[in-house]
């Protein structure tokens, strides 16, 4: 039942990076690709039906992690206290971006959300690869199971690191370049003319820097936590993950230059998951590791909840999947196509 659980919590994170991810590229595209009011309106139309849901399988999965793995959800929580709150707080300030800007038409007024909304989709995007690198990585984690971190300290990996380091700013990084050209992408399907030619070209000239850090980020992985590849040598099936990652990556570059924006879509959504799996395929069993011991690491075996609420929390968790597909699968059809400008809002 722990590994069931741990499948569940990575499918629903992945869920997120790649539904809401390319709304947060929309939002770090917008000022660059979007020129005028109306632009900016149908990058706003592209993904207004949906971006708030697509933030629902953030708080689906915080709350299935404080469920399923009780003692990571406490320890992430207090050690990671300073960074989620920011996190938070720039996730209110996208929304209100987004919602305020139609309120009034002036042109200070609009530019302004218009500024909050793209500088907080990018700060996003970075906190998100940031704390996926502090994951990797690991945290200091004492012998009853918490850490404190500070922000930053020397800004060198080691047994006390910061929040904030070379390779988790690195791991921002990677995030930023990656939902960049996601968005740009999501941009081009939906919309048509100067505004998709031009957001076709950013994931294009994204292209070569994505690549680029795919590879830096595997070598400098291997290189702070070299552990991460026992899995890879046991389970032969796990070097599937690079094959799909570097193989999605070429379908991307191919697909955009061909203008088959769809297709260059899909393979990104692909190399994303493909990415994030391998993260947590390295990981197993082990949740949050330890980089002060190895033996205070939390796995999915000493951070779990009791046997008896897994088995009956797996009934549940079934039912609000359907209900919560249900949704997606309607009002993703319902909002197929190319947006249009006529109407009010946005």
């Amino acid at each position: 039942m722990e590994t069931l659980w741990f499948i569940i919590v990575a499918v629903m994170l992945t869920a997120y990076v790649v539904l809401d991810g390319f709304d947060l590229g929309a939002g770090i595209i917008y000022l660059f690709a979007a020129r005028t009011g109306d632009e900016r309106r149908m990058v706003l139309r592209s993904i207004g039906p949906v971006w708030d849901g697509n933030e629902v399988w953030l708080l689906a999965a915080g709350g299935t992690l404080y469920f399923a793995f009780p003692q990571l959800y406490a320890s992430s929580f207090s050690g990671f206290y300073l960074p989620l709150m920011m996190v938070l707080w720039l996730l209110m300030l996208r929304a209100i971006g987004i919602e305020f800007r139609a309120h009034i038409d002036d042109p200070v007024w609009q530019g302004f959300f218009d500024v909050v909304f793209c500088v907080s989709s990018v700060l996003l995007a970075i906190f998100f690869g940031a704390a996926l690198g502090n994951v990797i990585r690991g945290v200091p984690l004492g012998p009853d199971g918490y850490f404190f971190e500070p922000l930053w300290t020397d800004f060198r990996v080691g047994p006390h690191p910061g929040i904030l380091d070379w390779y988790t700013v690195m791991a921002g990084v990677v995030a930023l370049v990656t939902l960049t050209a996601h968005g740009a992408l999501y941009v081009a399907v939906k919309t048509e003319g100067d505004l998709s030619r031009r957001a076709r070209r950013i994931a294009v000239m994204a292209w070569p820097l994505q690549l680029l850090l795919t590879c830096v980020s595997l070598i400098a992985t291997y290189y702070i936590q070299p552990q991460a590849m026992d899995n890879y040598k046991t389970y032969s099936a796990g070097l599937l993950v690079p094959v799909v990652v570097l193989g999605s990556l070429g379908v991307i570059i191919w697909a955009a230059t061909k203008n088959k924006e769809k297709l260059a879509f899909t393979a990104s959504s692909l190399y994303i998951a493909a990415m994030l799996v391998g993260a947590a395929f390295a990981l197993y069993p082990v949740v949050l590791p330890a980089s002060t011991d190895p033996a205070y690491s939390l796995t999915i075996y000493n951070s779990a909840a009791g046997h008896h609420g897994l088995v009956v929390g797996i009934v549940w968790w079934i039912l609000g999947m359907l209900l919560a597909l249900g949704y997606f699968v309607f009002i993703y059809r319902m909002f197929r196509g190319k947006v249009r400008l006529e109407g009010q809002g946005y």
